[in-house]
């Protein structure tokens, strides 16, 4: 019984234990560069991709961090100015300087126009080339 107790406590204080950062530190002149896509049009698929962006930020502060979030395929619609609460939070997160990508590619194929895109978002030819070259140029690829 004891025993237990003991290993319970050991497991509770080293789950609060302090991230170790990777050489150099995250710091305004070293951000860490971290792209997300979106590939998937239903809320919960693009909400966790948005609250997980906001989790990093929190963690590391606006300053240390540069970060694009590519939305293509399905996941497109997290750029459309017609969905008023997910464009809330695209919003709040264009407020910290992340970049938000829409696929050329997809915008043509789903007959989507520019003008129909959340302001401030940038268009790219091919939403997975950019990924391709963020993660090629050093960029960590999270994919909640």
């Amino acid at each position: 019984m004891i025993r237990h107790a003991v290993i319970l406590m050991l497991f509770v204080i080293g789950s609060f234990a302090e991230t170790q950062f990777a050489e150099p530190k995250p710091s305004i002149d070293h951000p860490r560069q971290i792209v997300f896509c979106i590939t998937s049009a239903d809320d919960e698929s693009i909400n966790h991709v948005l609250s997980s962006a906001n989790n990093v930020l929190k963690f590391y502060g606006p300053e240390k961090v540069e970060m694009e979030i590519v939305a293509y395929y399905h996941g497109i619609r997290a750029l459309l100015k017609s969905e008023k609460e997910i464009a809330v939070r695209v919003n709040a997160l264009m407020q910290y300087d992340v970049k938000f990508v829409a696929c050329g590619n997809t915008m043509e194929t789903k007959k989507i126009k520019p003008a129909e895109l959340i302001e401030g978002s940038e268009i790219v030819t091919a939403g997975i080339v950019e990924m391709l070259e963020r993660v090629k140029s050093g960029w960590i690829y999270i994919k909640p």
